[in-house]
């Protein structure tokens, strides 16, 4: 972060100094909603949630070298107080980009894929300036602006990530810090129930390439109909990625090795070059041009790009990381979260890492389908009915119709799938690792509220990779 004396804060954000605050004290940051997290010279930002106060560890952070709170009351420690301590922080994140000229800020968004093709994007620019990008999935309206506040004069890229679950959102958050380039990836069934369709989807993710401009960079998904059809919304210039023969950067001879990582030719408009991912699964390749597409506009020769692509490892944790135990059992961990779209992609991963091992999944309820909940749930149970396991386990609330849809798909046959519903995570890492012998295959998949990754953890024993 740029240093701020308090004063200034105060006066971006419009708030009072209040409890001592010495106007002339300097936040040198980081900007943090964590208490634990405080270092000296911080602005700890007091929000109030669901189950815990921020408010209430205010005297913790400032005892721990915080120089003072962002509240939304007053508080026992020297602090700025101001309406609404989430729009106060969107409002300070705004003006220290505005600082900052020499930034590049470049807009990740998508219904799948954000956090993979952020992190190889946030590699790419590293290679031609210092980068700032968030960890993990910091892409909403408190993510977002703390990703940005890390940013200071020495920054020349913020590779940023944007995420939706209302109209709107995406809007507020290319406000906070207005993008130069912006990546659509796709769009896709994730928050299907709160948008009541793919279009409304696509309507959102949108406002991405509409808050480009006229001198920015739409890089486009020429796969994706509905992507492609966000053109005819900005005045930006229009890079295309995809596999189309139309796409200006694409991959060509696509292949997968025995586990499921893709090679490919990378061809752009200035020449070609081979990549070999250590990402898993195909749908990574898409990722993987969207990020390269974005570099080629910032200038990285096309060797660079693919030498990055082909050097880089799975940096956000529970996405498709597969772990091989010393006994040779094999756990994928894609606990992250989960759509139709990525269960589909998931699947498909596990049917080639795993080829004649036998096989386990582990998966939940999805959420946030709306009127097609059950039908989508009922898709999911066929998927992992007739994904030749030798035993599936669906985990928590709402699993009937999973739990039909697996049934029907494995049939009655001798050999068919064994399908238990299990209350919560512990109970399924327990029961699994009670069947699992030296060289199975476990996919362990499903929506974040559920938990999952705890289930890879006890199989992997404890290990949280």
């Amino acid at each position: 972060m740029i240093p701020l004396p308090l004063a200034r804060i105060a006066e971006i954000t419009s708030g009072a100094l209040a409890g001592m605050a010495d106007p002339r004290a300097v936040v040198r940051g980081p900007v943090v909603i964590d208490s634990r997290a405080v270092e000296p010279g911080s602005l700890f930002v007091a929000i109030k949630g669901d189950r815990v106060d921020g408010h209430d560890f205010a005297a913790q952070a400032v005892e721990a070298g915080a120089v003072a709170v962002l509240a939304s009351r007053p508080v026992d420690a020297p602090a700025v107080v101001v309406g609404d301590t989430v729009t106060a922080l969107a409002g300070l994140a705004n003006a220290v980009c505005a600082q900052l000229p020499s930034v590049t800020v470049i807009g990740v968004t998508g219904s799948a894929g954000k956090t993979t093709t952020k992190d190889l994007l946030a590699r790419l620019t590293a290679r031609v300036g210092p980068t700032v990008a968030p960890a993990g999935s910091f892409n909403n309206e408190i993510g977002h602006p703390l990703t940005v506040l890390k940013a200071d004069e020495n920054t020349r890229y913020l590779v940023l990530e944007l995420s939706a679950r209302y109209a709107g959102d995406i809007a507020h958050l290319a406000r906070v810090a207005p993008p130069r380039i912006g990546v659509v990836l796709n769009v896709g069934t994730a928050h299907l129930g709160v948008f009541g369709g793919k279009e409304a989807i696509a309507r959102a993710k949108g406002e991405l390439v509409e808050a480009l401009p006229a001198d920015g960079v739409a890089v486009l998904n020429a796969d994706d109909p509905l992507v492609a059809a966000m053109a005819g919304r900005t005045d930006a210039r229009i890079t295309w990625y995809g596999r189309a023969e139309s796409a200006a950067v694409r991959a060509e001879g696509v292949t997968l090795d025995w586990r499921g990582r893709a090679s490919f030719t990378l061809r752009t408009p200035s020449g070609a070059a081979p990549v070999a991912l250590r990402l898993y699964g195909e749908h990574a390749v898409e990722n993987a041009l969207a990020a390269a597409a974005a570099a080629y506009e910032l200038g990285l020769p096309v060797a660079t790009i693919a030498e990055e692509l082909s050097e880089a490892e799975p940096r956000s944790r529970w996405r498709m990381e597969v772990t091989d135990r010393e006994d040779g059992v094999t756990v994928i961990n894609d606990a992250y979260n989960a759509n139709p779209d990525s269960m589909r992609a998931a699947f498909g991963t596990f049917d080639v890492l795993a080829g004649g091992r036998r096989r386990f999944a582990v998966i939940a309820a999805l959420r946030e389908l709306g009127e097609e909940s059950a039908a989508l749930n009922e898709d999911l149970g066929r998927l992992a009915g007739g994904a030749g396991l030798a035993g599936l386990f669906v985990v928590g609330p709402d699993a009937e119709e999973i739990l039909a849809g697996a049934r029907a798909a494995a049939g009655g046959a001798p050999d068919a799938t064994r399908i238990t519903h299990v209350a919560d995570a512990e109970a399924a890492g327990a029961a699994l690792s009670a069947l699992l012998a030296p060289g199975d295959v476990v996919l362990v998949k499903g929506p974040r509220a559920a938990g999952l990754e705890r289930v890879a953890e006890t199989l992997l024993g404890g290990d949280r990779r």
